[in-house]
C-alpha cells in the first residue's frame, strides 16, 4: 500500500512538472536568416505550437545569414550564458564548426529524437562524439534538371537521361550544342557547388576521419578537379559569374539543363512560359568506385542553446512540430518548396503530386527516393576554406600551366596555412 501511494505521488509530481511548463507564458526566441524561406517556415511552425500550448510566445528574429553567425560566434566566444536564443539556424557545412568550438553551447538532443526517422546523412553532420545535437531540417538533394524539348531535339529520351555517368554527360551535352545550339549547362567556373556536389555523390570530402586535410592525394578530388575542366574545355557550359547571370541562362532558354539542389525548382519555375517544358533525372556519377547518382549541396539545421532560459521549451516544440506533424511538412513544401529531412512526411500528398510544370512528373517523390541514397560525409569544422582553396588554383588548372597533382598539393598548403 505505502509503495502504491509513493508511486501516486510520484506520478503527481511528474504531470505537475509537465504542467508548470507550460502554466507560465513562455518565449522562445528563435534566429534564422531569409524571410521568405527560413523565417516564413518559422512563423508557421510557431502558429501551429501555439494552438497546442497557448501559453508559449515566439520571438522569431530575421537577420542576414553573416549577422546571425557573427552574433552567435561573438556570445559563444566571450563565454557569456545570457543573450542566447533558444532556437538558431546553422548552415550544415558550418555545424561541425560551431560544435567542436563551443564544446557544451548546444543541447544533446540524442534520446530526444527518433533519428532514424531523419535521412542519415542530415543526422551525421550533425553528430559528434556519438551524441546527436541537431534537429535535422531542409535537405540540398540534387537533382538534374533539364529541357524536354531541347534534349528532345537533340535526339535524347527520358530513359537515355537516367543513371549516366559524368562522361555522358559531356558527349550528350555536346551533342545538344551541335544539335540546338544550347548550351548544356550554365556554369561559374570558380564557384565550389558543383565540387561538393561530386565530392558527396562519392562518400568523401575535404577531410579525413580524423579531420585532417585530404586534399592531395584525394582520388575523388582529383577526378572532380578534372571533371571541371574537361566541362569548361569541352564547350559546353556557359560561363557566367554569380546568381543572376545563372539563373538567366536557363529562365531565357540559353542553357538546356541545371544540376543542382531541389531548393532551385522555385527559380525555375518562376519562367512561368516553360511550364511542361522541364524534366528531371537523377545527377551523374563519377567514375569512382562506389560513386553514386545522388548528392546533397546546401541545407540547414536547427540547433538548442544548452544556456538558454526555456530551452525544454523548445525542445518540446521541435519535437512536436518537425518530428511529428506531417501535414506542416506537406504545407512548407507546396508554400515554400522545403523539402524537409523527417522520412515519415515524404508520403505524404505533397510530395506525391504530379507537376505540370515538369511533365507532370512526382518529382518530390523522387527527391525524396535520391535523398536516402547521399552518402554520409563529415563535413569538418573548414569546408569553405577548404573550397576557396581549391578554387584559387583552378586558373592554372584551366589554362594548363599547371597539373592537377601539383594544383591540389598547391591547395592543401593553401588551406593548412590559412587555418592555422
Amino acid at each position: 500500500m505505502k509503495r502504491t501511494v509513493i508511486a501516486i505521488l510520484s506520478m503527481l509530481i511528474l504531470i505537475g512538472s509537465s504542467l508548470m511548463l507550460f502554466a507560465e507564458t513562455k518565449t522562445i526566441t528563435i534566429w534564422a536568416w531569409d524571410p521568405n524561406f527560413n523565417i516564413a517556415i518559422m512563423q508557421e511552425a510557431a502558429a501551429r505550437y501555439q494552438k497546442i500550448n497557448p501559453n508559449v510566445e515566439f520571438d522569431i528574429v530575421s537577420m542576414a545569414k553573416a549577422d546571425v553567425e557573427q552574433k552567435l560566434n561573438t556570445i559563444l566566444a566571450s563565454g557569456v550564458k545570457t543573450a542566447l536564443p533558444e532556437i538558431v539556424l546553422i548552415e550544415d557545412y558550418n555545424a561541425q564548426k560551431y560544435l567542436q568550438s563551443y564544446p557544451g553551447s548546444f543541447a544533446d538532443l540524442t534520446k530526444q529524437f527518433n533519428y532514424s526517422e531523419f535521412a542519415p546523412y542530415k543526422v551525421k553532420l550533425m553528430t559528434l562524439n556519438n551524441k546527436v545535437y541537431g534537429v535535422p531540417f531542409d535537405s540540398g538533394v540534387t537533382g538534374w534538371f533539364y529541357r524536354r524539348d531541347y534534349l528532345e531535339q537533340a535526339g535524347f529520351k527520358a530513359s537515355d537521361l537516367e543513371n549516366i555517368t559524368w562522361d555522358r554527360f559531356i558527349e550528350i551535352g555536346k551533342v545538344v550544342k551541335a544539335k540546338t545550339g544550347k548550351y548544356m549547362i550554365a556554369a561559374d567556373p570558380y564557384d565550389g557547388g558543383l565540387m561538393r556536389t561530386l565530392l558527396q555523390s562519392a562518400g568523401t570530402w575535404y577531410f579525413d576521419s580524423n579531420g585532417k586535410p585530404y586534399i592531395a592525394n584525394n582520388p575523388v578530388l582529383k577526378e572532380a578537379v578534372k571533371l571541371y575542366k574537361e566541362i569548361r574545355d569541352s564547350g559546353i557550359a556557359k560561363e557566367v559569374s554569380g546568381w543572376n547571370e545563372w539563373v538567366g541562362s536557363f529562365n531565357n532558354g540559353d542553357s538546356a539543363s541545371v544540376v543542382t539542389g531541389v531548393w532551385i525548382v522555385g527559380s525555375i519555375k518562376a519562367e512561368k512560359s516553360q511550364s511542361g517544358k522541364w524534366g528531371l533525372a537523377p545527377i551523374p556519377r563519377m567514375n569512382i568506385k562506389g560513386a553514386v547518382n545522388a548528392s546533397n549541396l546546401g541545407g540547414s539545421s536547427w540547433y538548442v542553446l544548452q544556456n538558454s532560459k526555456n530551452k525544454d521549451v523548445a525542445i518540446d516544440f521541435l519535437k512536436k512540430i518537425y518530428a511529428r506533424d506531417s501535414s506542416f511538412y506537406q504545407k512548407i513544401l507546396v508554400d515554400r518548396g522545403a523539402v524537409g529531412t523527417w522520412l515519415p512526411a515524404q508520403n505524404g500528398s505533397a510530395y506525391k503530386a504530379k507537376d505540370p510544370f515538369f511533365g507532370n512528373q512526382s518529382i518530390y517523390t523522387l527527391f525524396s527516393d535520391w535523398m536516402k541514397k547521399i552518402p554520409s560525409v563529415d563535413y569538418g569544422m573548414f569546408t569553405y576554406e577548404a573550397d576557396a582553396a581549391i578554387m584559387a588554383v583552378m586558373p592554372d588548372v584551366y589554362s594548363g600551366k599547371i597539373s592537377i597533382d601539383e594544383a591540389l598539393k598547391r591547395a592543401e598548403e593553401q588551406f593548412i596555412n590559412s587555418t592555422k
